[in-house]
This record gives C-alpha cells, sequence and structure tokens, in this order.
C-alpha cells in the first residue's frame, strides 16, 4: 500500500467500490490459525449441507470426539448459513472455550457474516488482522526509537504519551498502551481505516521533536502481531543501518 494511502481506500480500489458493510474481526488472534481456519473452511464448504448441520453439531459437545473433528465441524458449519449453525457455534463458544476459543471466534463470524449477507442481501467485507479492532477501527502496534540509542528520561517519556495521545485524538483514534525499554518505546493505538497511517505517526514523532528533537523520524509499524522488546531489539541488530528515514 502507497504511503499516501488507507485501507478504506484501498478496499474501494480492489474491488471498484464499497461494500455495503465492513466488519473487522475484534480478537488478537494469531494470522497462521485465521490462515488454518479459512484453508479448512474453504476444503470443506460442500460438504456441509443444511440437513447435516444439526447432526454434526451434536458432535461439538461430545468428549470422545477428537479436537481435530471438532475444528473440522466448527469450520464446516460455519459455511453453512442458517441459525441452527450459528446457535451451534455460539453455544459451544460460551460453554467450550478451552484450546478452540479462537477456532469458535472465526467460525462465529464468518458464519455471521454469511447469514447477514444470505438475509439482508448486502454485500459483506470481513477485515482480520492478528491485533484485532472494532467498529470502523483496527488495533496497530508501532516502534519508535530515541536518536543515537540513548534512553528516553522521565520528561522524555510524558512528551512521548502527551503528545501521541493528543495527535491520536485529533484523528479519531485511541492510545491504548504505551510502554518503554531504554530507548525503545512500543504503543497500541485503535486507528480508523479511514486514516493515512504514516502520515499521523510522522505528525505525532514531528510534535515530540519540537521538545528536543530525540526520536528518530523512522519507526515500525504492524497489526500482525505485538514484538517484545527482545523481539524489536534482535530485529534492528539485523538492520544494516537504523538512520532516518522509514524502517
Amino acid at each position: 500500500m502507497e504511503e499516501h494511502e488507507n485501507i478504506y481506500d484501498k478496499i474501494k480500489e480492489l474491488l471498484g467500490s464499497l461494500p455495503s458493510q465492513l466488519k473487522v474481526l475484534e480478537e488478537k488472534i494469531d494470522i497462521e490459525l485465521q490462515l488454518e481456519f479459512f484453508e479448512h473452511s474453504r476444503r470443506i464448504r460442500d460438504s456441509f449441507k443444511f440437513d447435516s448441520v444439526v447432526n454434526y453439531s451434536k458432535r461439538l459437545f461430545l468428549p470422545e470426539v477428537t479436537i481435530e473433528e471438532k475444528k473440522n465441524v466448527l469450520a464446516g458449519i460455519a459455511t453453512v448459513p442458517v441459525v441452527e449453525s450459528y446457535r451451534a457455534i455460539e453455544k459451544f463458544l460460551r460453554e467450550t472455550p478451552g484450546i478452540l476459543r479462537n477456532w469458535a471466534i472465526l467460525a462465529l463470524q464468518e458464519n455471521r457474516m454469511l447469514l447477514e449477507s444470505t438475509l439482508l442481501d448486502e454485500s459483506h467485507v470481513f477485515i482480520s488482522t492478528g491485533l484485532g479492532g472494532k467498529g470502523n477501527k483496527l488495533r496497530y502496534f508501532i516502534v519508535l526509537f530515541g536518536k543515537g540509542n540513548k534512553d528516553f528520561t522521565e520528561l522524555q517519556k510524558k512528551i512521548i504519551r502527551t503528545e501521541f495521545e493528543i495527535c491520536l485524538g485529533h484523528h479519531n483514534s485511541e492510545l491504548e498502551e504505551l510502554n518503554f525499554s531504554g530507548y525503545l518505546a512500543n504503543l497500541l493505538a485503535m486507528i480508523p481505516m479511514t486514516e493515512i497511517i504514516k502520515q499521523l505517526f510522522t505528525e505525532a514523532i514531528e510534535e515530540c521533536n519540537q521538545y528536543g528533537d530525540f526520536l528518530l523520524s523512522n519507526f515500525i509499524i504492524t497489526n500482525v502481531k505485538e514484538l517484545s522488546f527482545d523481539e524489536i531489539r534482535e530485529y534492528v541488530k539485523n538492520q544494516k543501518t537504523l538512520d532516518e528515514g522509514e524502517i
């Protein structure tokens, strides 16, 4: 995606028009697990019909049924757009979360989308990222760097928090979390899909740097997963340089 684009416009460009509804997966679910679920769903989509939903869904609640089979049942009945499928998955999620909780969440979301598309005759797009979101907002993980690898002072930490809260607020966004470790800072933020992400964070960094020019203009941003400070340091170590510019 180009630096001047936002996700909302990119969806419109790819589809030729905007769908009636954009649905965002709210939960943080590992991308690899999501890919595994949708591959399961694709493979068995044609083998589950309306008249088999009730019988197959009963297997979700039998202790002798293996986890792998329950994964197949969840992915399968999710592809059948009937209320019986939705209720069975919802009941399973409520009563038997455990190791299959995220798998059941994905199944429920897929079935809800199919149901709404069928009953309301509206086009839908389902947006899922590793960090989730809510409404028209996606959650992002951002890493900031102190210049010269110098540890942030207490004053600089306060400046970062204040300026990012203000800047994000101006863009109808929300700072959820902010952490520091030496010369590194990481943030979790909820940002509307209509915002141009690079522009927003460049603006916030520039505001911080009016109070001492202590932040690099480059930063890491992802909506796939959160990184530990050790992972960030390892990433930086493997880069040839950490000069000004985008990482």
